[in-house]
């Protein structure tokens, strides 16, 4: 019996991409006869033509399953959305923009064969904006500084998952998630492929600077406590000193007297240390808000229509 593969493809605001998309990666798999195919587009509640090209491509191919969501949940969502739906032995995630070089595909089929359950698509150039790609760059360089894990510098959607990993995966409760975080978390054997990430082949990309913002927090704040203990370090650092500065202003007013204005260290004290609470306030607020989030139970995301579903 063949294995089978899914090829899953998130997508939101795609309607110049997302059939040329499925025509080049159907180029490359009709190369590969040794293996069935299956495709899930989930839908991310887009709101241009996106969905009513999904529709097309379905009653085009058999093998298409559209999951629609009721909103946009984030892509975090639609990644969840999809090992969710995917029933394949493996699943190669890829966005829908052509950013990821579909020509690939057989090298991530070809290193699961060799017994890999994990592989990762490492981008080592772009097309695309560098200021976003440095900042990506340093983000994943102090995430793996800072977390328990190793989450590769530049790792991208574009990826192959084992069903032994997925099941791993999809285990894992909570809702504030972090999926390339917690994919490197479950463990596994896994590998790499270094590529290089093309410009955009139509459109204008959703995603902004407070959205990789947005993603960068929910790994830091899912992964690592680090910032805490710093805040404890930090704490005992500045009252050592502040206790050091006491002593010595006390005994500079007693045996020198008041040579300088008081109100002065103290207006500074005041804006330093108003500065160093508020940020540790803020800081715990996260690590709140994360809690929050997990105990109000919501699902990661709600379906609007499922076409042609497999399970």
């Amino acid at each position: 019996m063949k294995k089978k593969i899914s090829i899953v493809i998130p997508c939101f605001n795609e309607e110049g991409n997302i059939e040329s998309t499925y025509k080049k990666i159907e180029y490359v798999l009709k190369k590969l006869h040794s293996y069935d195919f299956e495709y899930i587009i989930i839908d991310n509640g887009s709101t241009d033509k996106t969905r009513d090209l999904i529709r097309k491509l379905i009653k085009k191919d058999k093998c298409i399953s559209g999951i629609f969501l009721s909103r946009n949940f984030g892509p975090e969502a639609s990644a969840t959305a999809c090992y969710i739906y995917a029933t394949g032995d493996a699943v190669i995630g890829m966005a829908a923009d052509l950013q990821d070089p579909p020509e690939l595909i057989p090298q991530f089929i070809k290193k699961w064969e060799q017994g890999n359950d994990i592989v990762f698509g490492i981008y080592t150039k772009t097309e695309d904006n560098i200021f976003i790609y440095w900042l990506r760059k340093l983000f994943y360089k102090v995430f793996k500084s800072i977390s328990n894990i190793d989450v590769p510098v530049n790792t991208t959607g574009f990826g192959l998952v084992s069903r032994k990993a997925i099941n791993a995966f999809l285990s894992l409760p909570e809702k504030f998630r972090f999926s390339r975080g917690l994919l490197s978390w479950i463990g596994f054997k896994r590998d790499y492929i270094y590529y290089k990430k093309n410009r955009r082949e139509k459109g204008k990309s959703s995603y902004n600077f407070f959205d990789y913002l947005h993603h960068a927090e929910r790994g830091i704040f899912g992964f690592s406590y680090l910032i805490l203990d710093l805040m404890i370090y930090g704490g005992i650092i500045i009252v050592f000193f502040s206790f050091l500065f006491v002593i010595g202003y006390l005994y500079t007013v007693f045996v020198i007297g008041n040579p300088i204005n008081a109100s002065i260290p103290l207006m500074l004290a005041i804006v330093f240390f108003g500065g160093i609470q508020l940020l540790a306030v803020s800081i715990i607020g996260k690590y709140i808000q994360v809690v929050v989030e997990e105990t109000k139970n919501r699902p990661i995301y709600i379906v609007d229509e499922a076409i042609n579903i497999r399970k």
